[in-house]
């Protein structure tokens, strides 16, 4: 049972994970296109915020451990309560990976494949997610293991490689469009910590839950540091990224990058490992849900759920019509779903069970 279990640096890799795939897909022009010059404060500002929020998750935590959100939400309201709630977390989980999936096979068709039809290159990931899913979790966080500090590294490289391109004025105003804007409609770029939703899940899995508060903390920071890294290097570097509909902002930083005459071209590098970290990031995502389906049917066996869930995440990933629509939903429903469920939803579920706990001790006391 202890070989199952998941590591602390492991667990904060995983969490990470699900930010760098937005980070390298859309988020910095999402963040860009609202915050414009004031995207710098704006992500210190909500970046503090979450990580409070974090510590908050940790500390609502304590009182329950070896649970999750599952299990807290059964002692909560009961096994139909904890049904609705499982089945919220597998279809935002599943959802916003498939649609996610679609706008990064229409970087990937746009950037290397104009002549392939979409549904092949979604179908190649789908098959990659299926065949890791059959092997054992660890083997899928041991691989991501590897492969995130090496996109994380490519990201700090991507900021110092490409300082000499850099106009500092740019940050200028430094508050945007305004206070309201920058502190309060700002507080709408809080879903960029969607990785948050996998904390709910993480205390039972943790080989060590002792370091909980050392990984939830860790790797909100970590994120933070990033987003920040990552906004940073275009936000100096592009003045037209406010506006822009360019797909993976990040990928046209790395056409800049030159060193000397031998060194040149390097987004296919950056590509390279920008796809293993997505199918990493995809099986990540399907094996919580299946996690999650598993535990509110009480199977035996994930098997069968492979497959299921494979075809499922490619029928939805192939069913917008166009690109326009799945970034649509990335821009204009995805951030509503994380602030709904990731922090209002999973935040009042642990609040109530406290209180429900503190009240419970209060009847045993008396």
């Amino acid at each position: 049972m202890q070989k199952s279990k998941i590591g602390t640096l492991e667990a904060i890799m995983l969490v990470l994970t699900i930010v760098i795939i937005h980070t390298i897909l859309s988020l910095p022009r999402d963040i860009l296109s609202s915050q414009k010059s004031a995207s710098f404060i704006n992500l210190i500002y909500v970046g503090i915020i979450a990580i409070i929020i974090a510590y908050l998750i940790f500390k609502l935590f304590k009182n329950f451990p070896g649970l999750d959100i599952i299990d807290i939400s059964e002692f909560v309201g009961g096994k139909v309560f904890k049904n609705v709630i499982g089945t919220i977390f597998i279809i935002y989980f599943i959802v916003s990976s498939s649609l996610l999936l679609r706008n990064f096979s229409e970087s990937l068709k746009i950037i290397y494949y104009p002549m392939t039809n979409i549904i092949f290159i979604i179908l190649l990931f789908v098959i990659s997610i299926c065949f890791a899913n059959r092997l054992d979790f660890n083997a899928t966080l041991k691989t991501n293991l590897i492969i995130l500090p090496i996109v994380l590294c490519s990201i700090i490289f991507l900021f110092i490689a490409n300082i000499k391109q850099f106009v500092p004025q740019r940050i200028f105003p430094i508050l945007g469009d305004g206070i309201f804007n920058t502190f309060v409609l700002g507080l709408n770029n809080l879903a960029s910590f969607g990785g948050i939703a996998y904390l709910y899940f993480l205390p039972p899995l943790l080989k060590e839950p002792k370091k909980m508060k050392k990984i939830f903390l860790i790797s909100i920071g970590t994120t933070v540091v990033y987003l920040i890294l990552s906004v940073s290097t275009l936000l100096f570097m592009f003045s037209f990224f406010a506006t822009t509909n360019e797909i993976t902002p990040l990928y046209n930083a790395t056409r800049y990058i030159e060193f000397g005459n031998f060194f040149q071209r390097l987004e296919s590098m950056f590509l390279l490992i920008w796809i293993l970290v997505f199918a990493c990031y995809l099986s990540i995502v399907c094996k919580f849900a299946m996690n999650i389906f598993k535990k509110l049917t009480n199977i035996d066996t994930k098997k069968p759920l492979i497959d299921i869930f494979g075809l499922l995440i490619f029928a939805i990933a192939a069913f917008p019509k166009n690109l326009a629509i799945s970034q649509k939903f990335e821009t204009n429903v995805y951030p509503y779903l994380v602030i709904f469920i990731v922090f209002l939803l999973g935040i009042s579920i642990l609040v109530i069970a406290n209180l429900m706990k503190r009240k419970q001790s209060k009847l045993k006391q008396n």
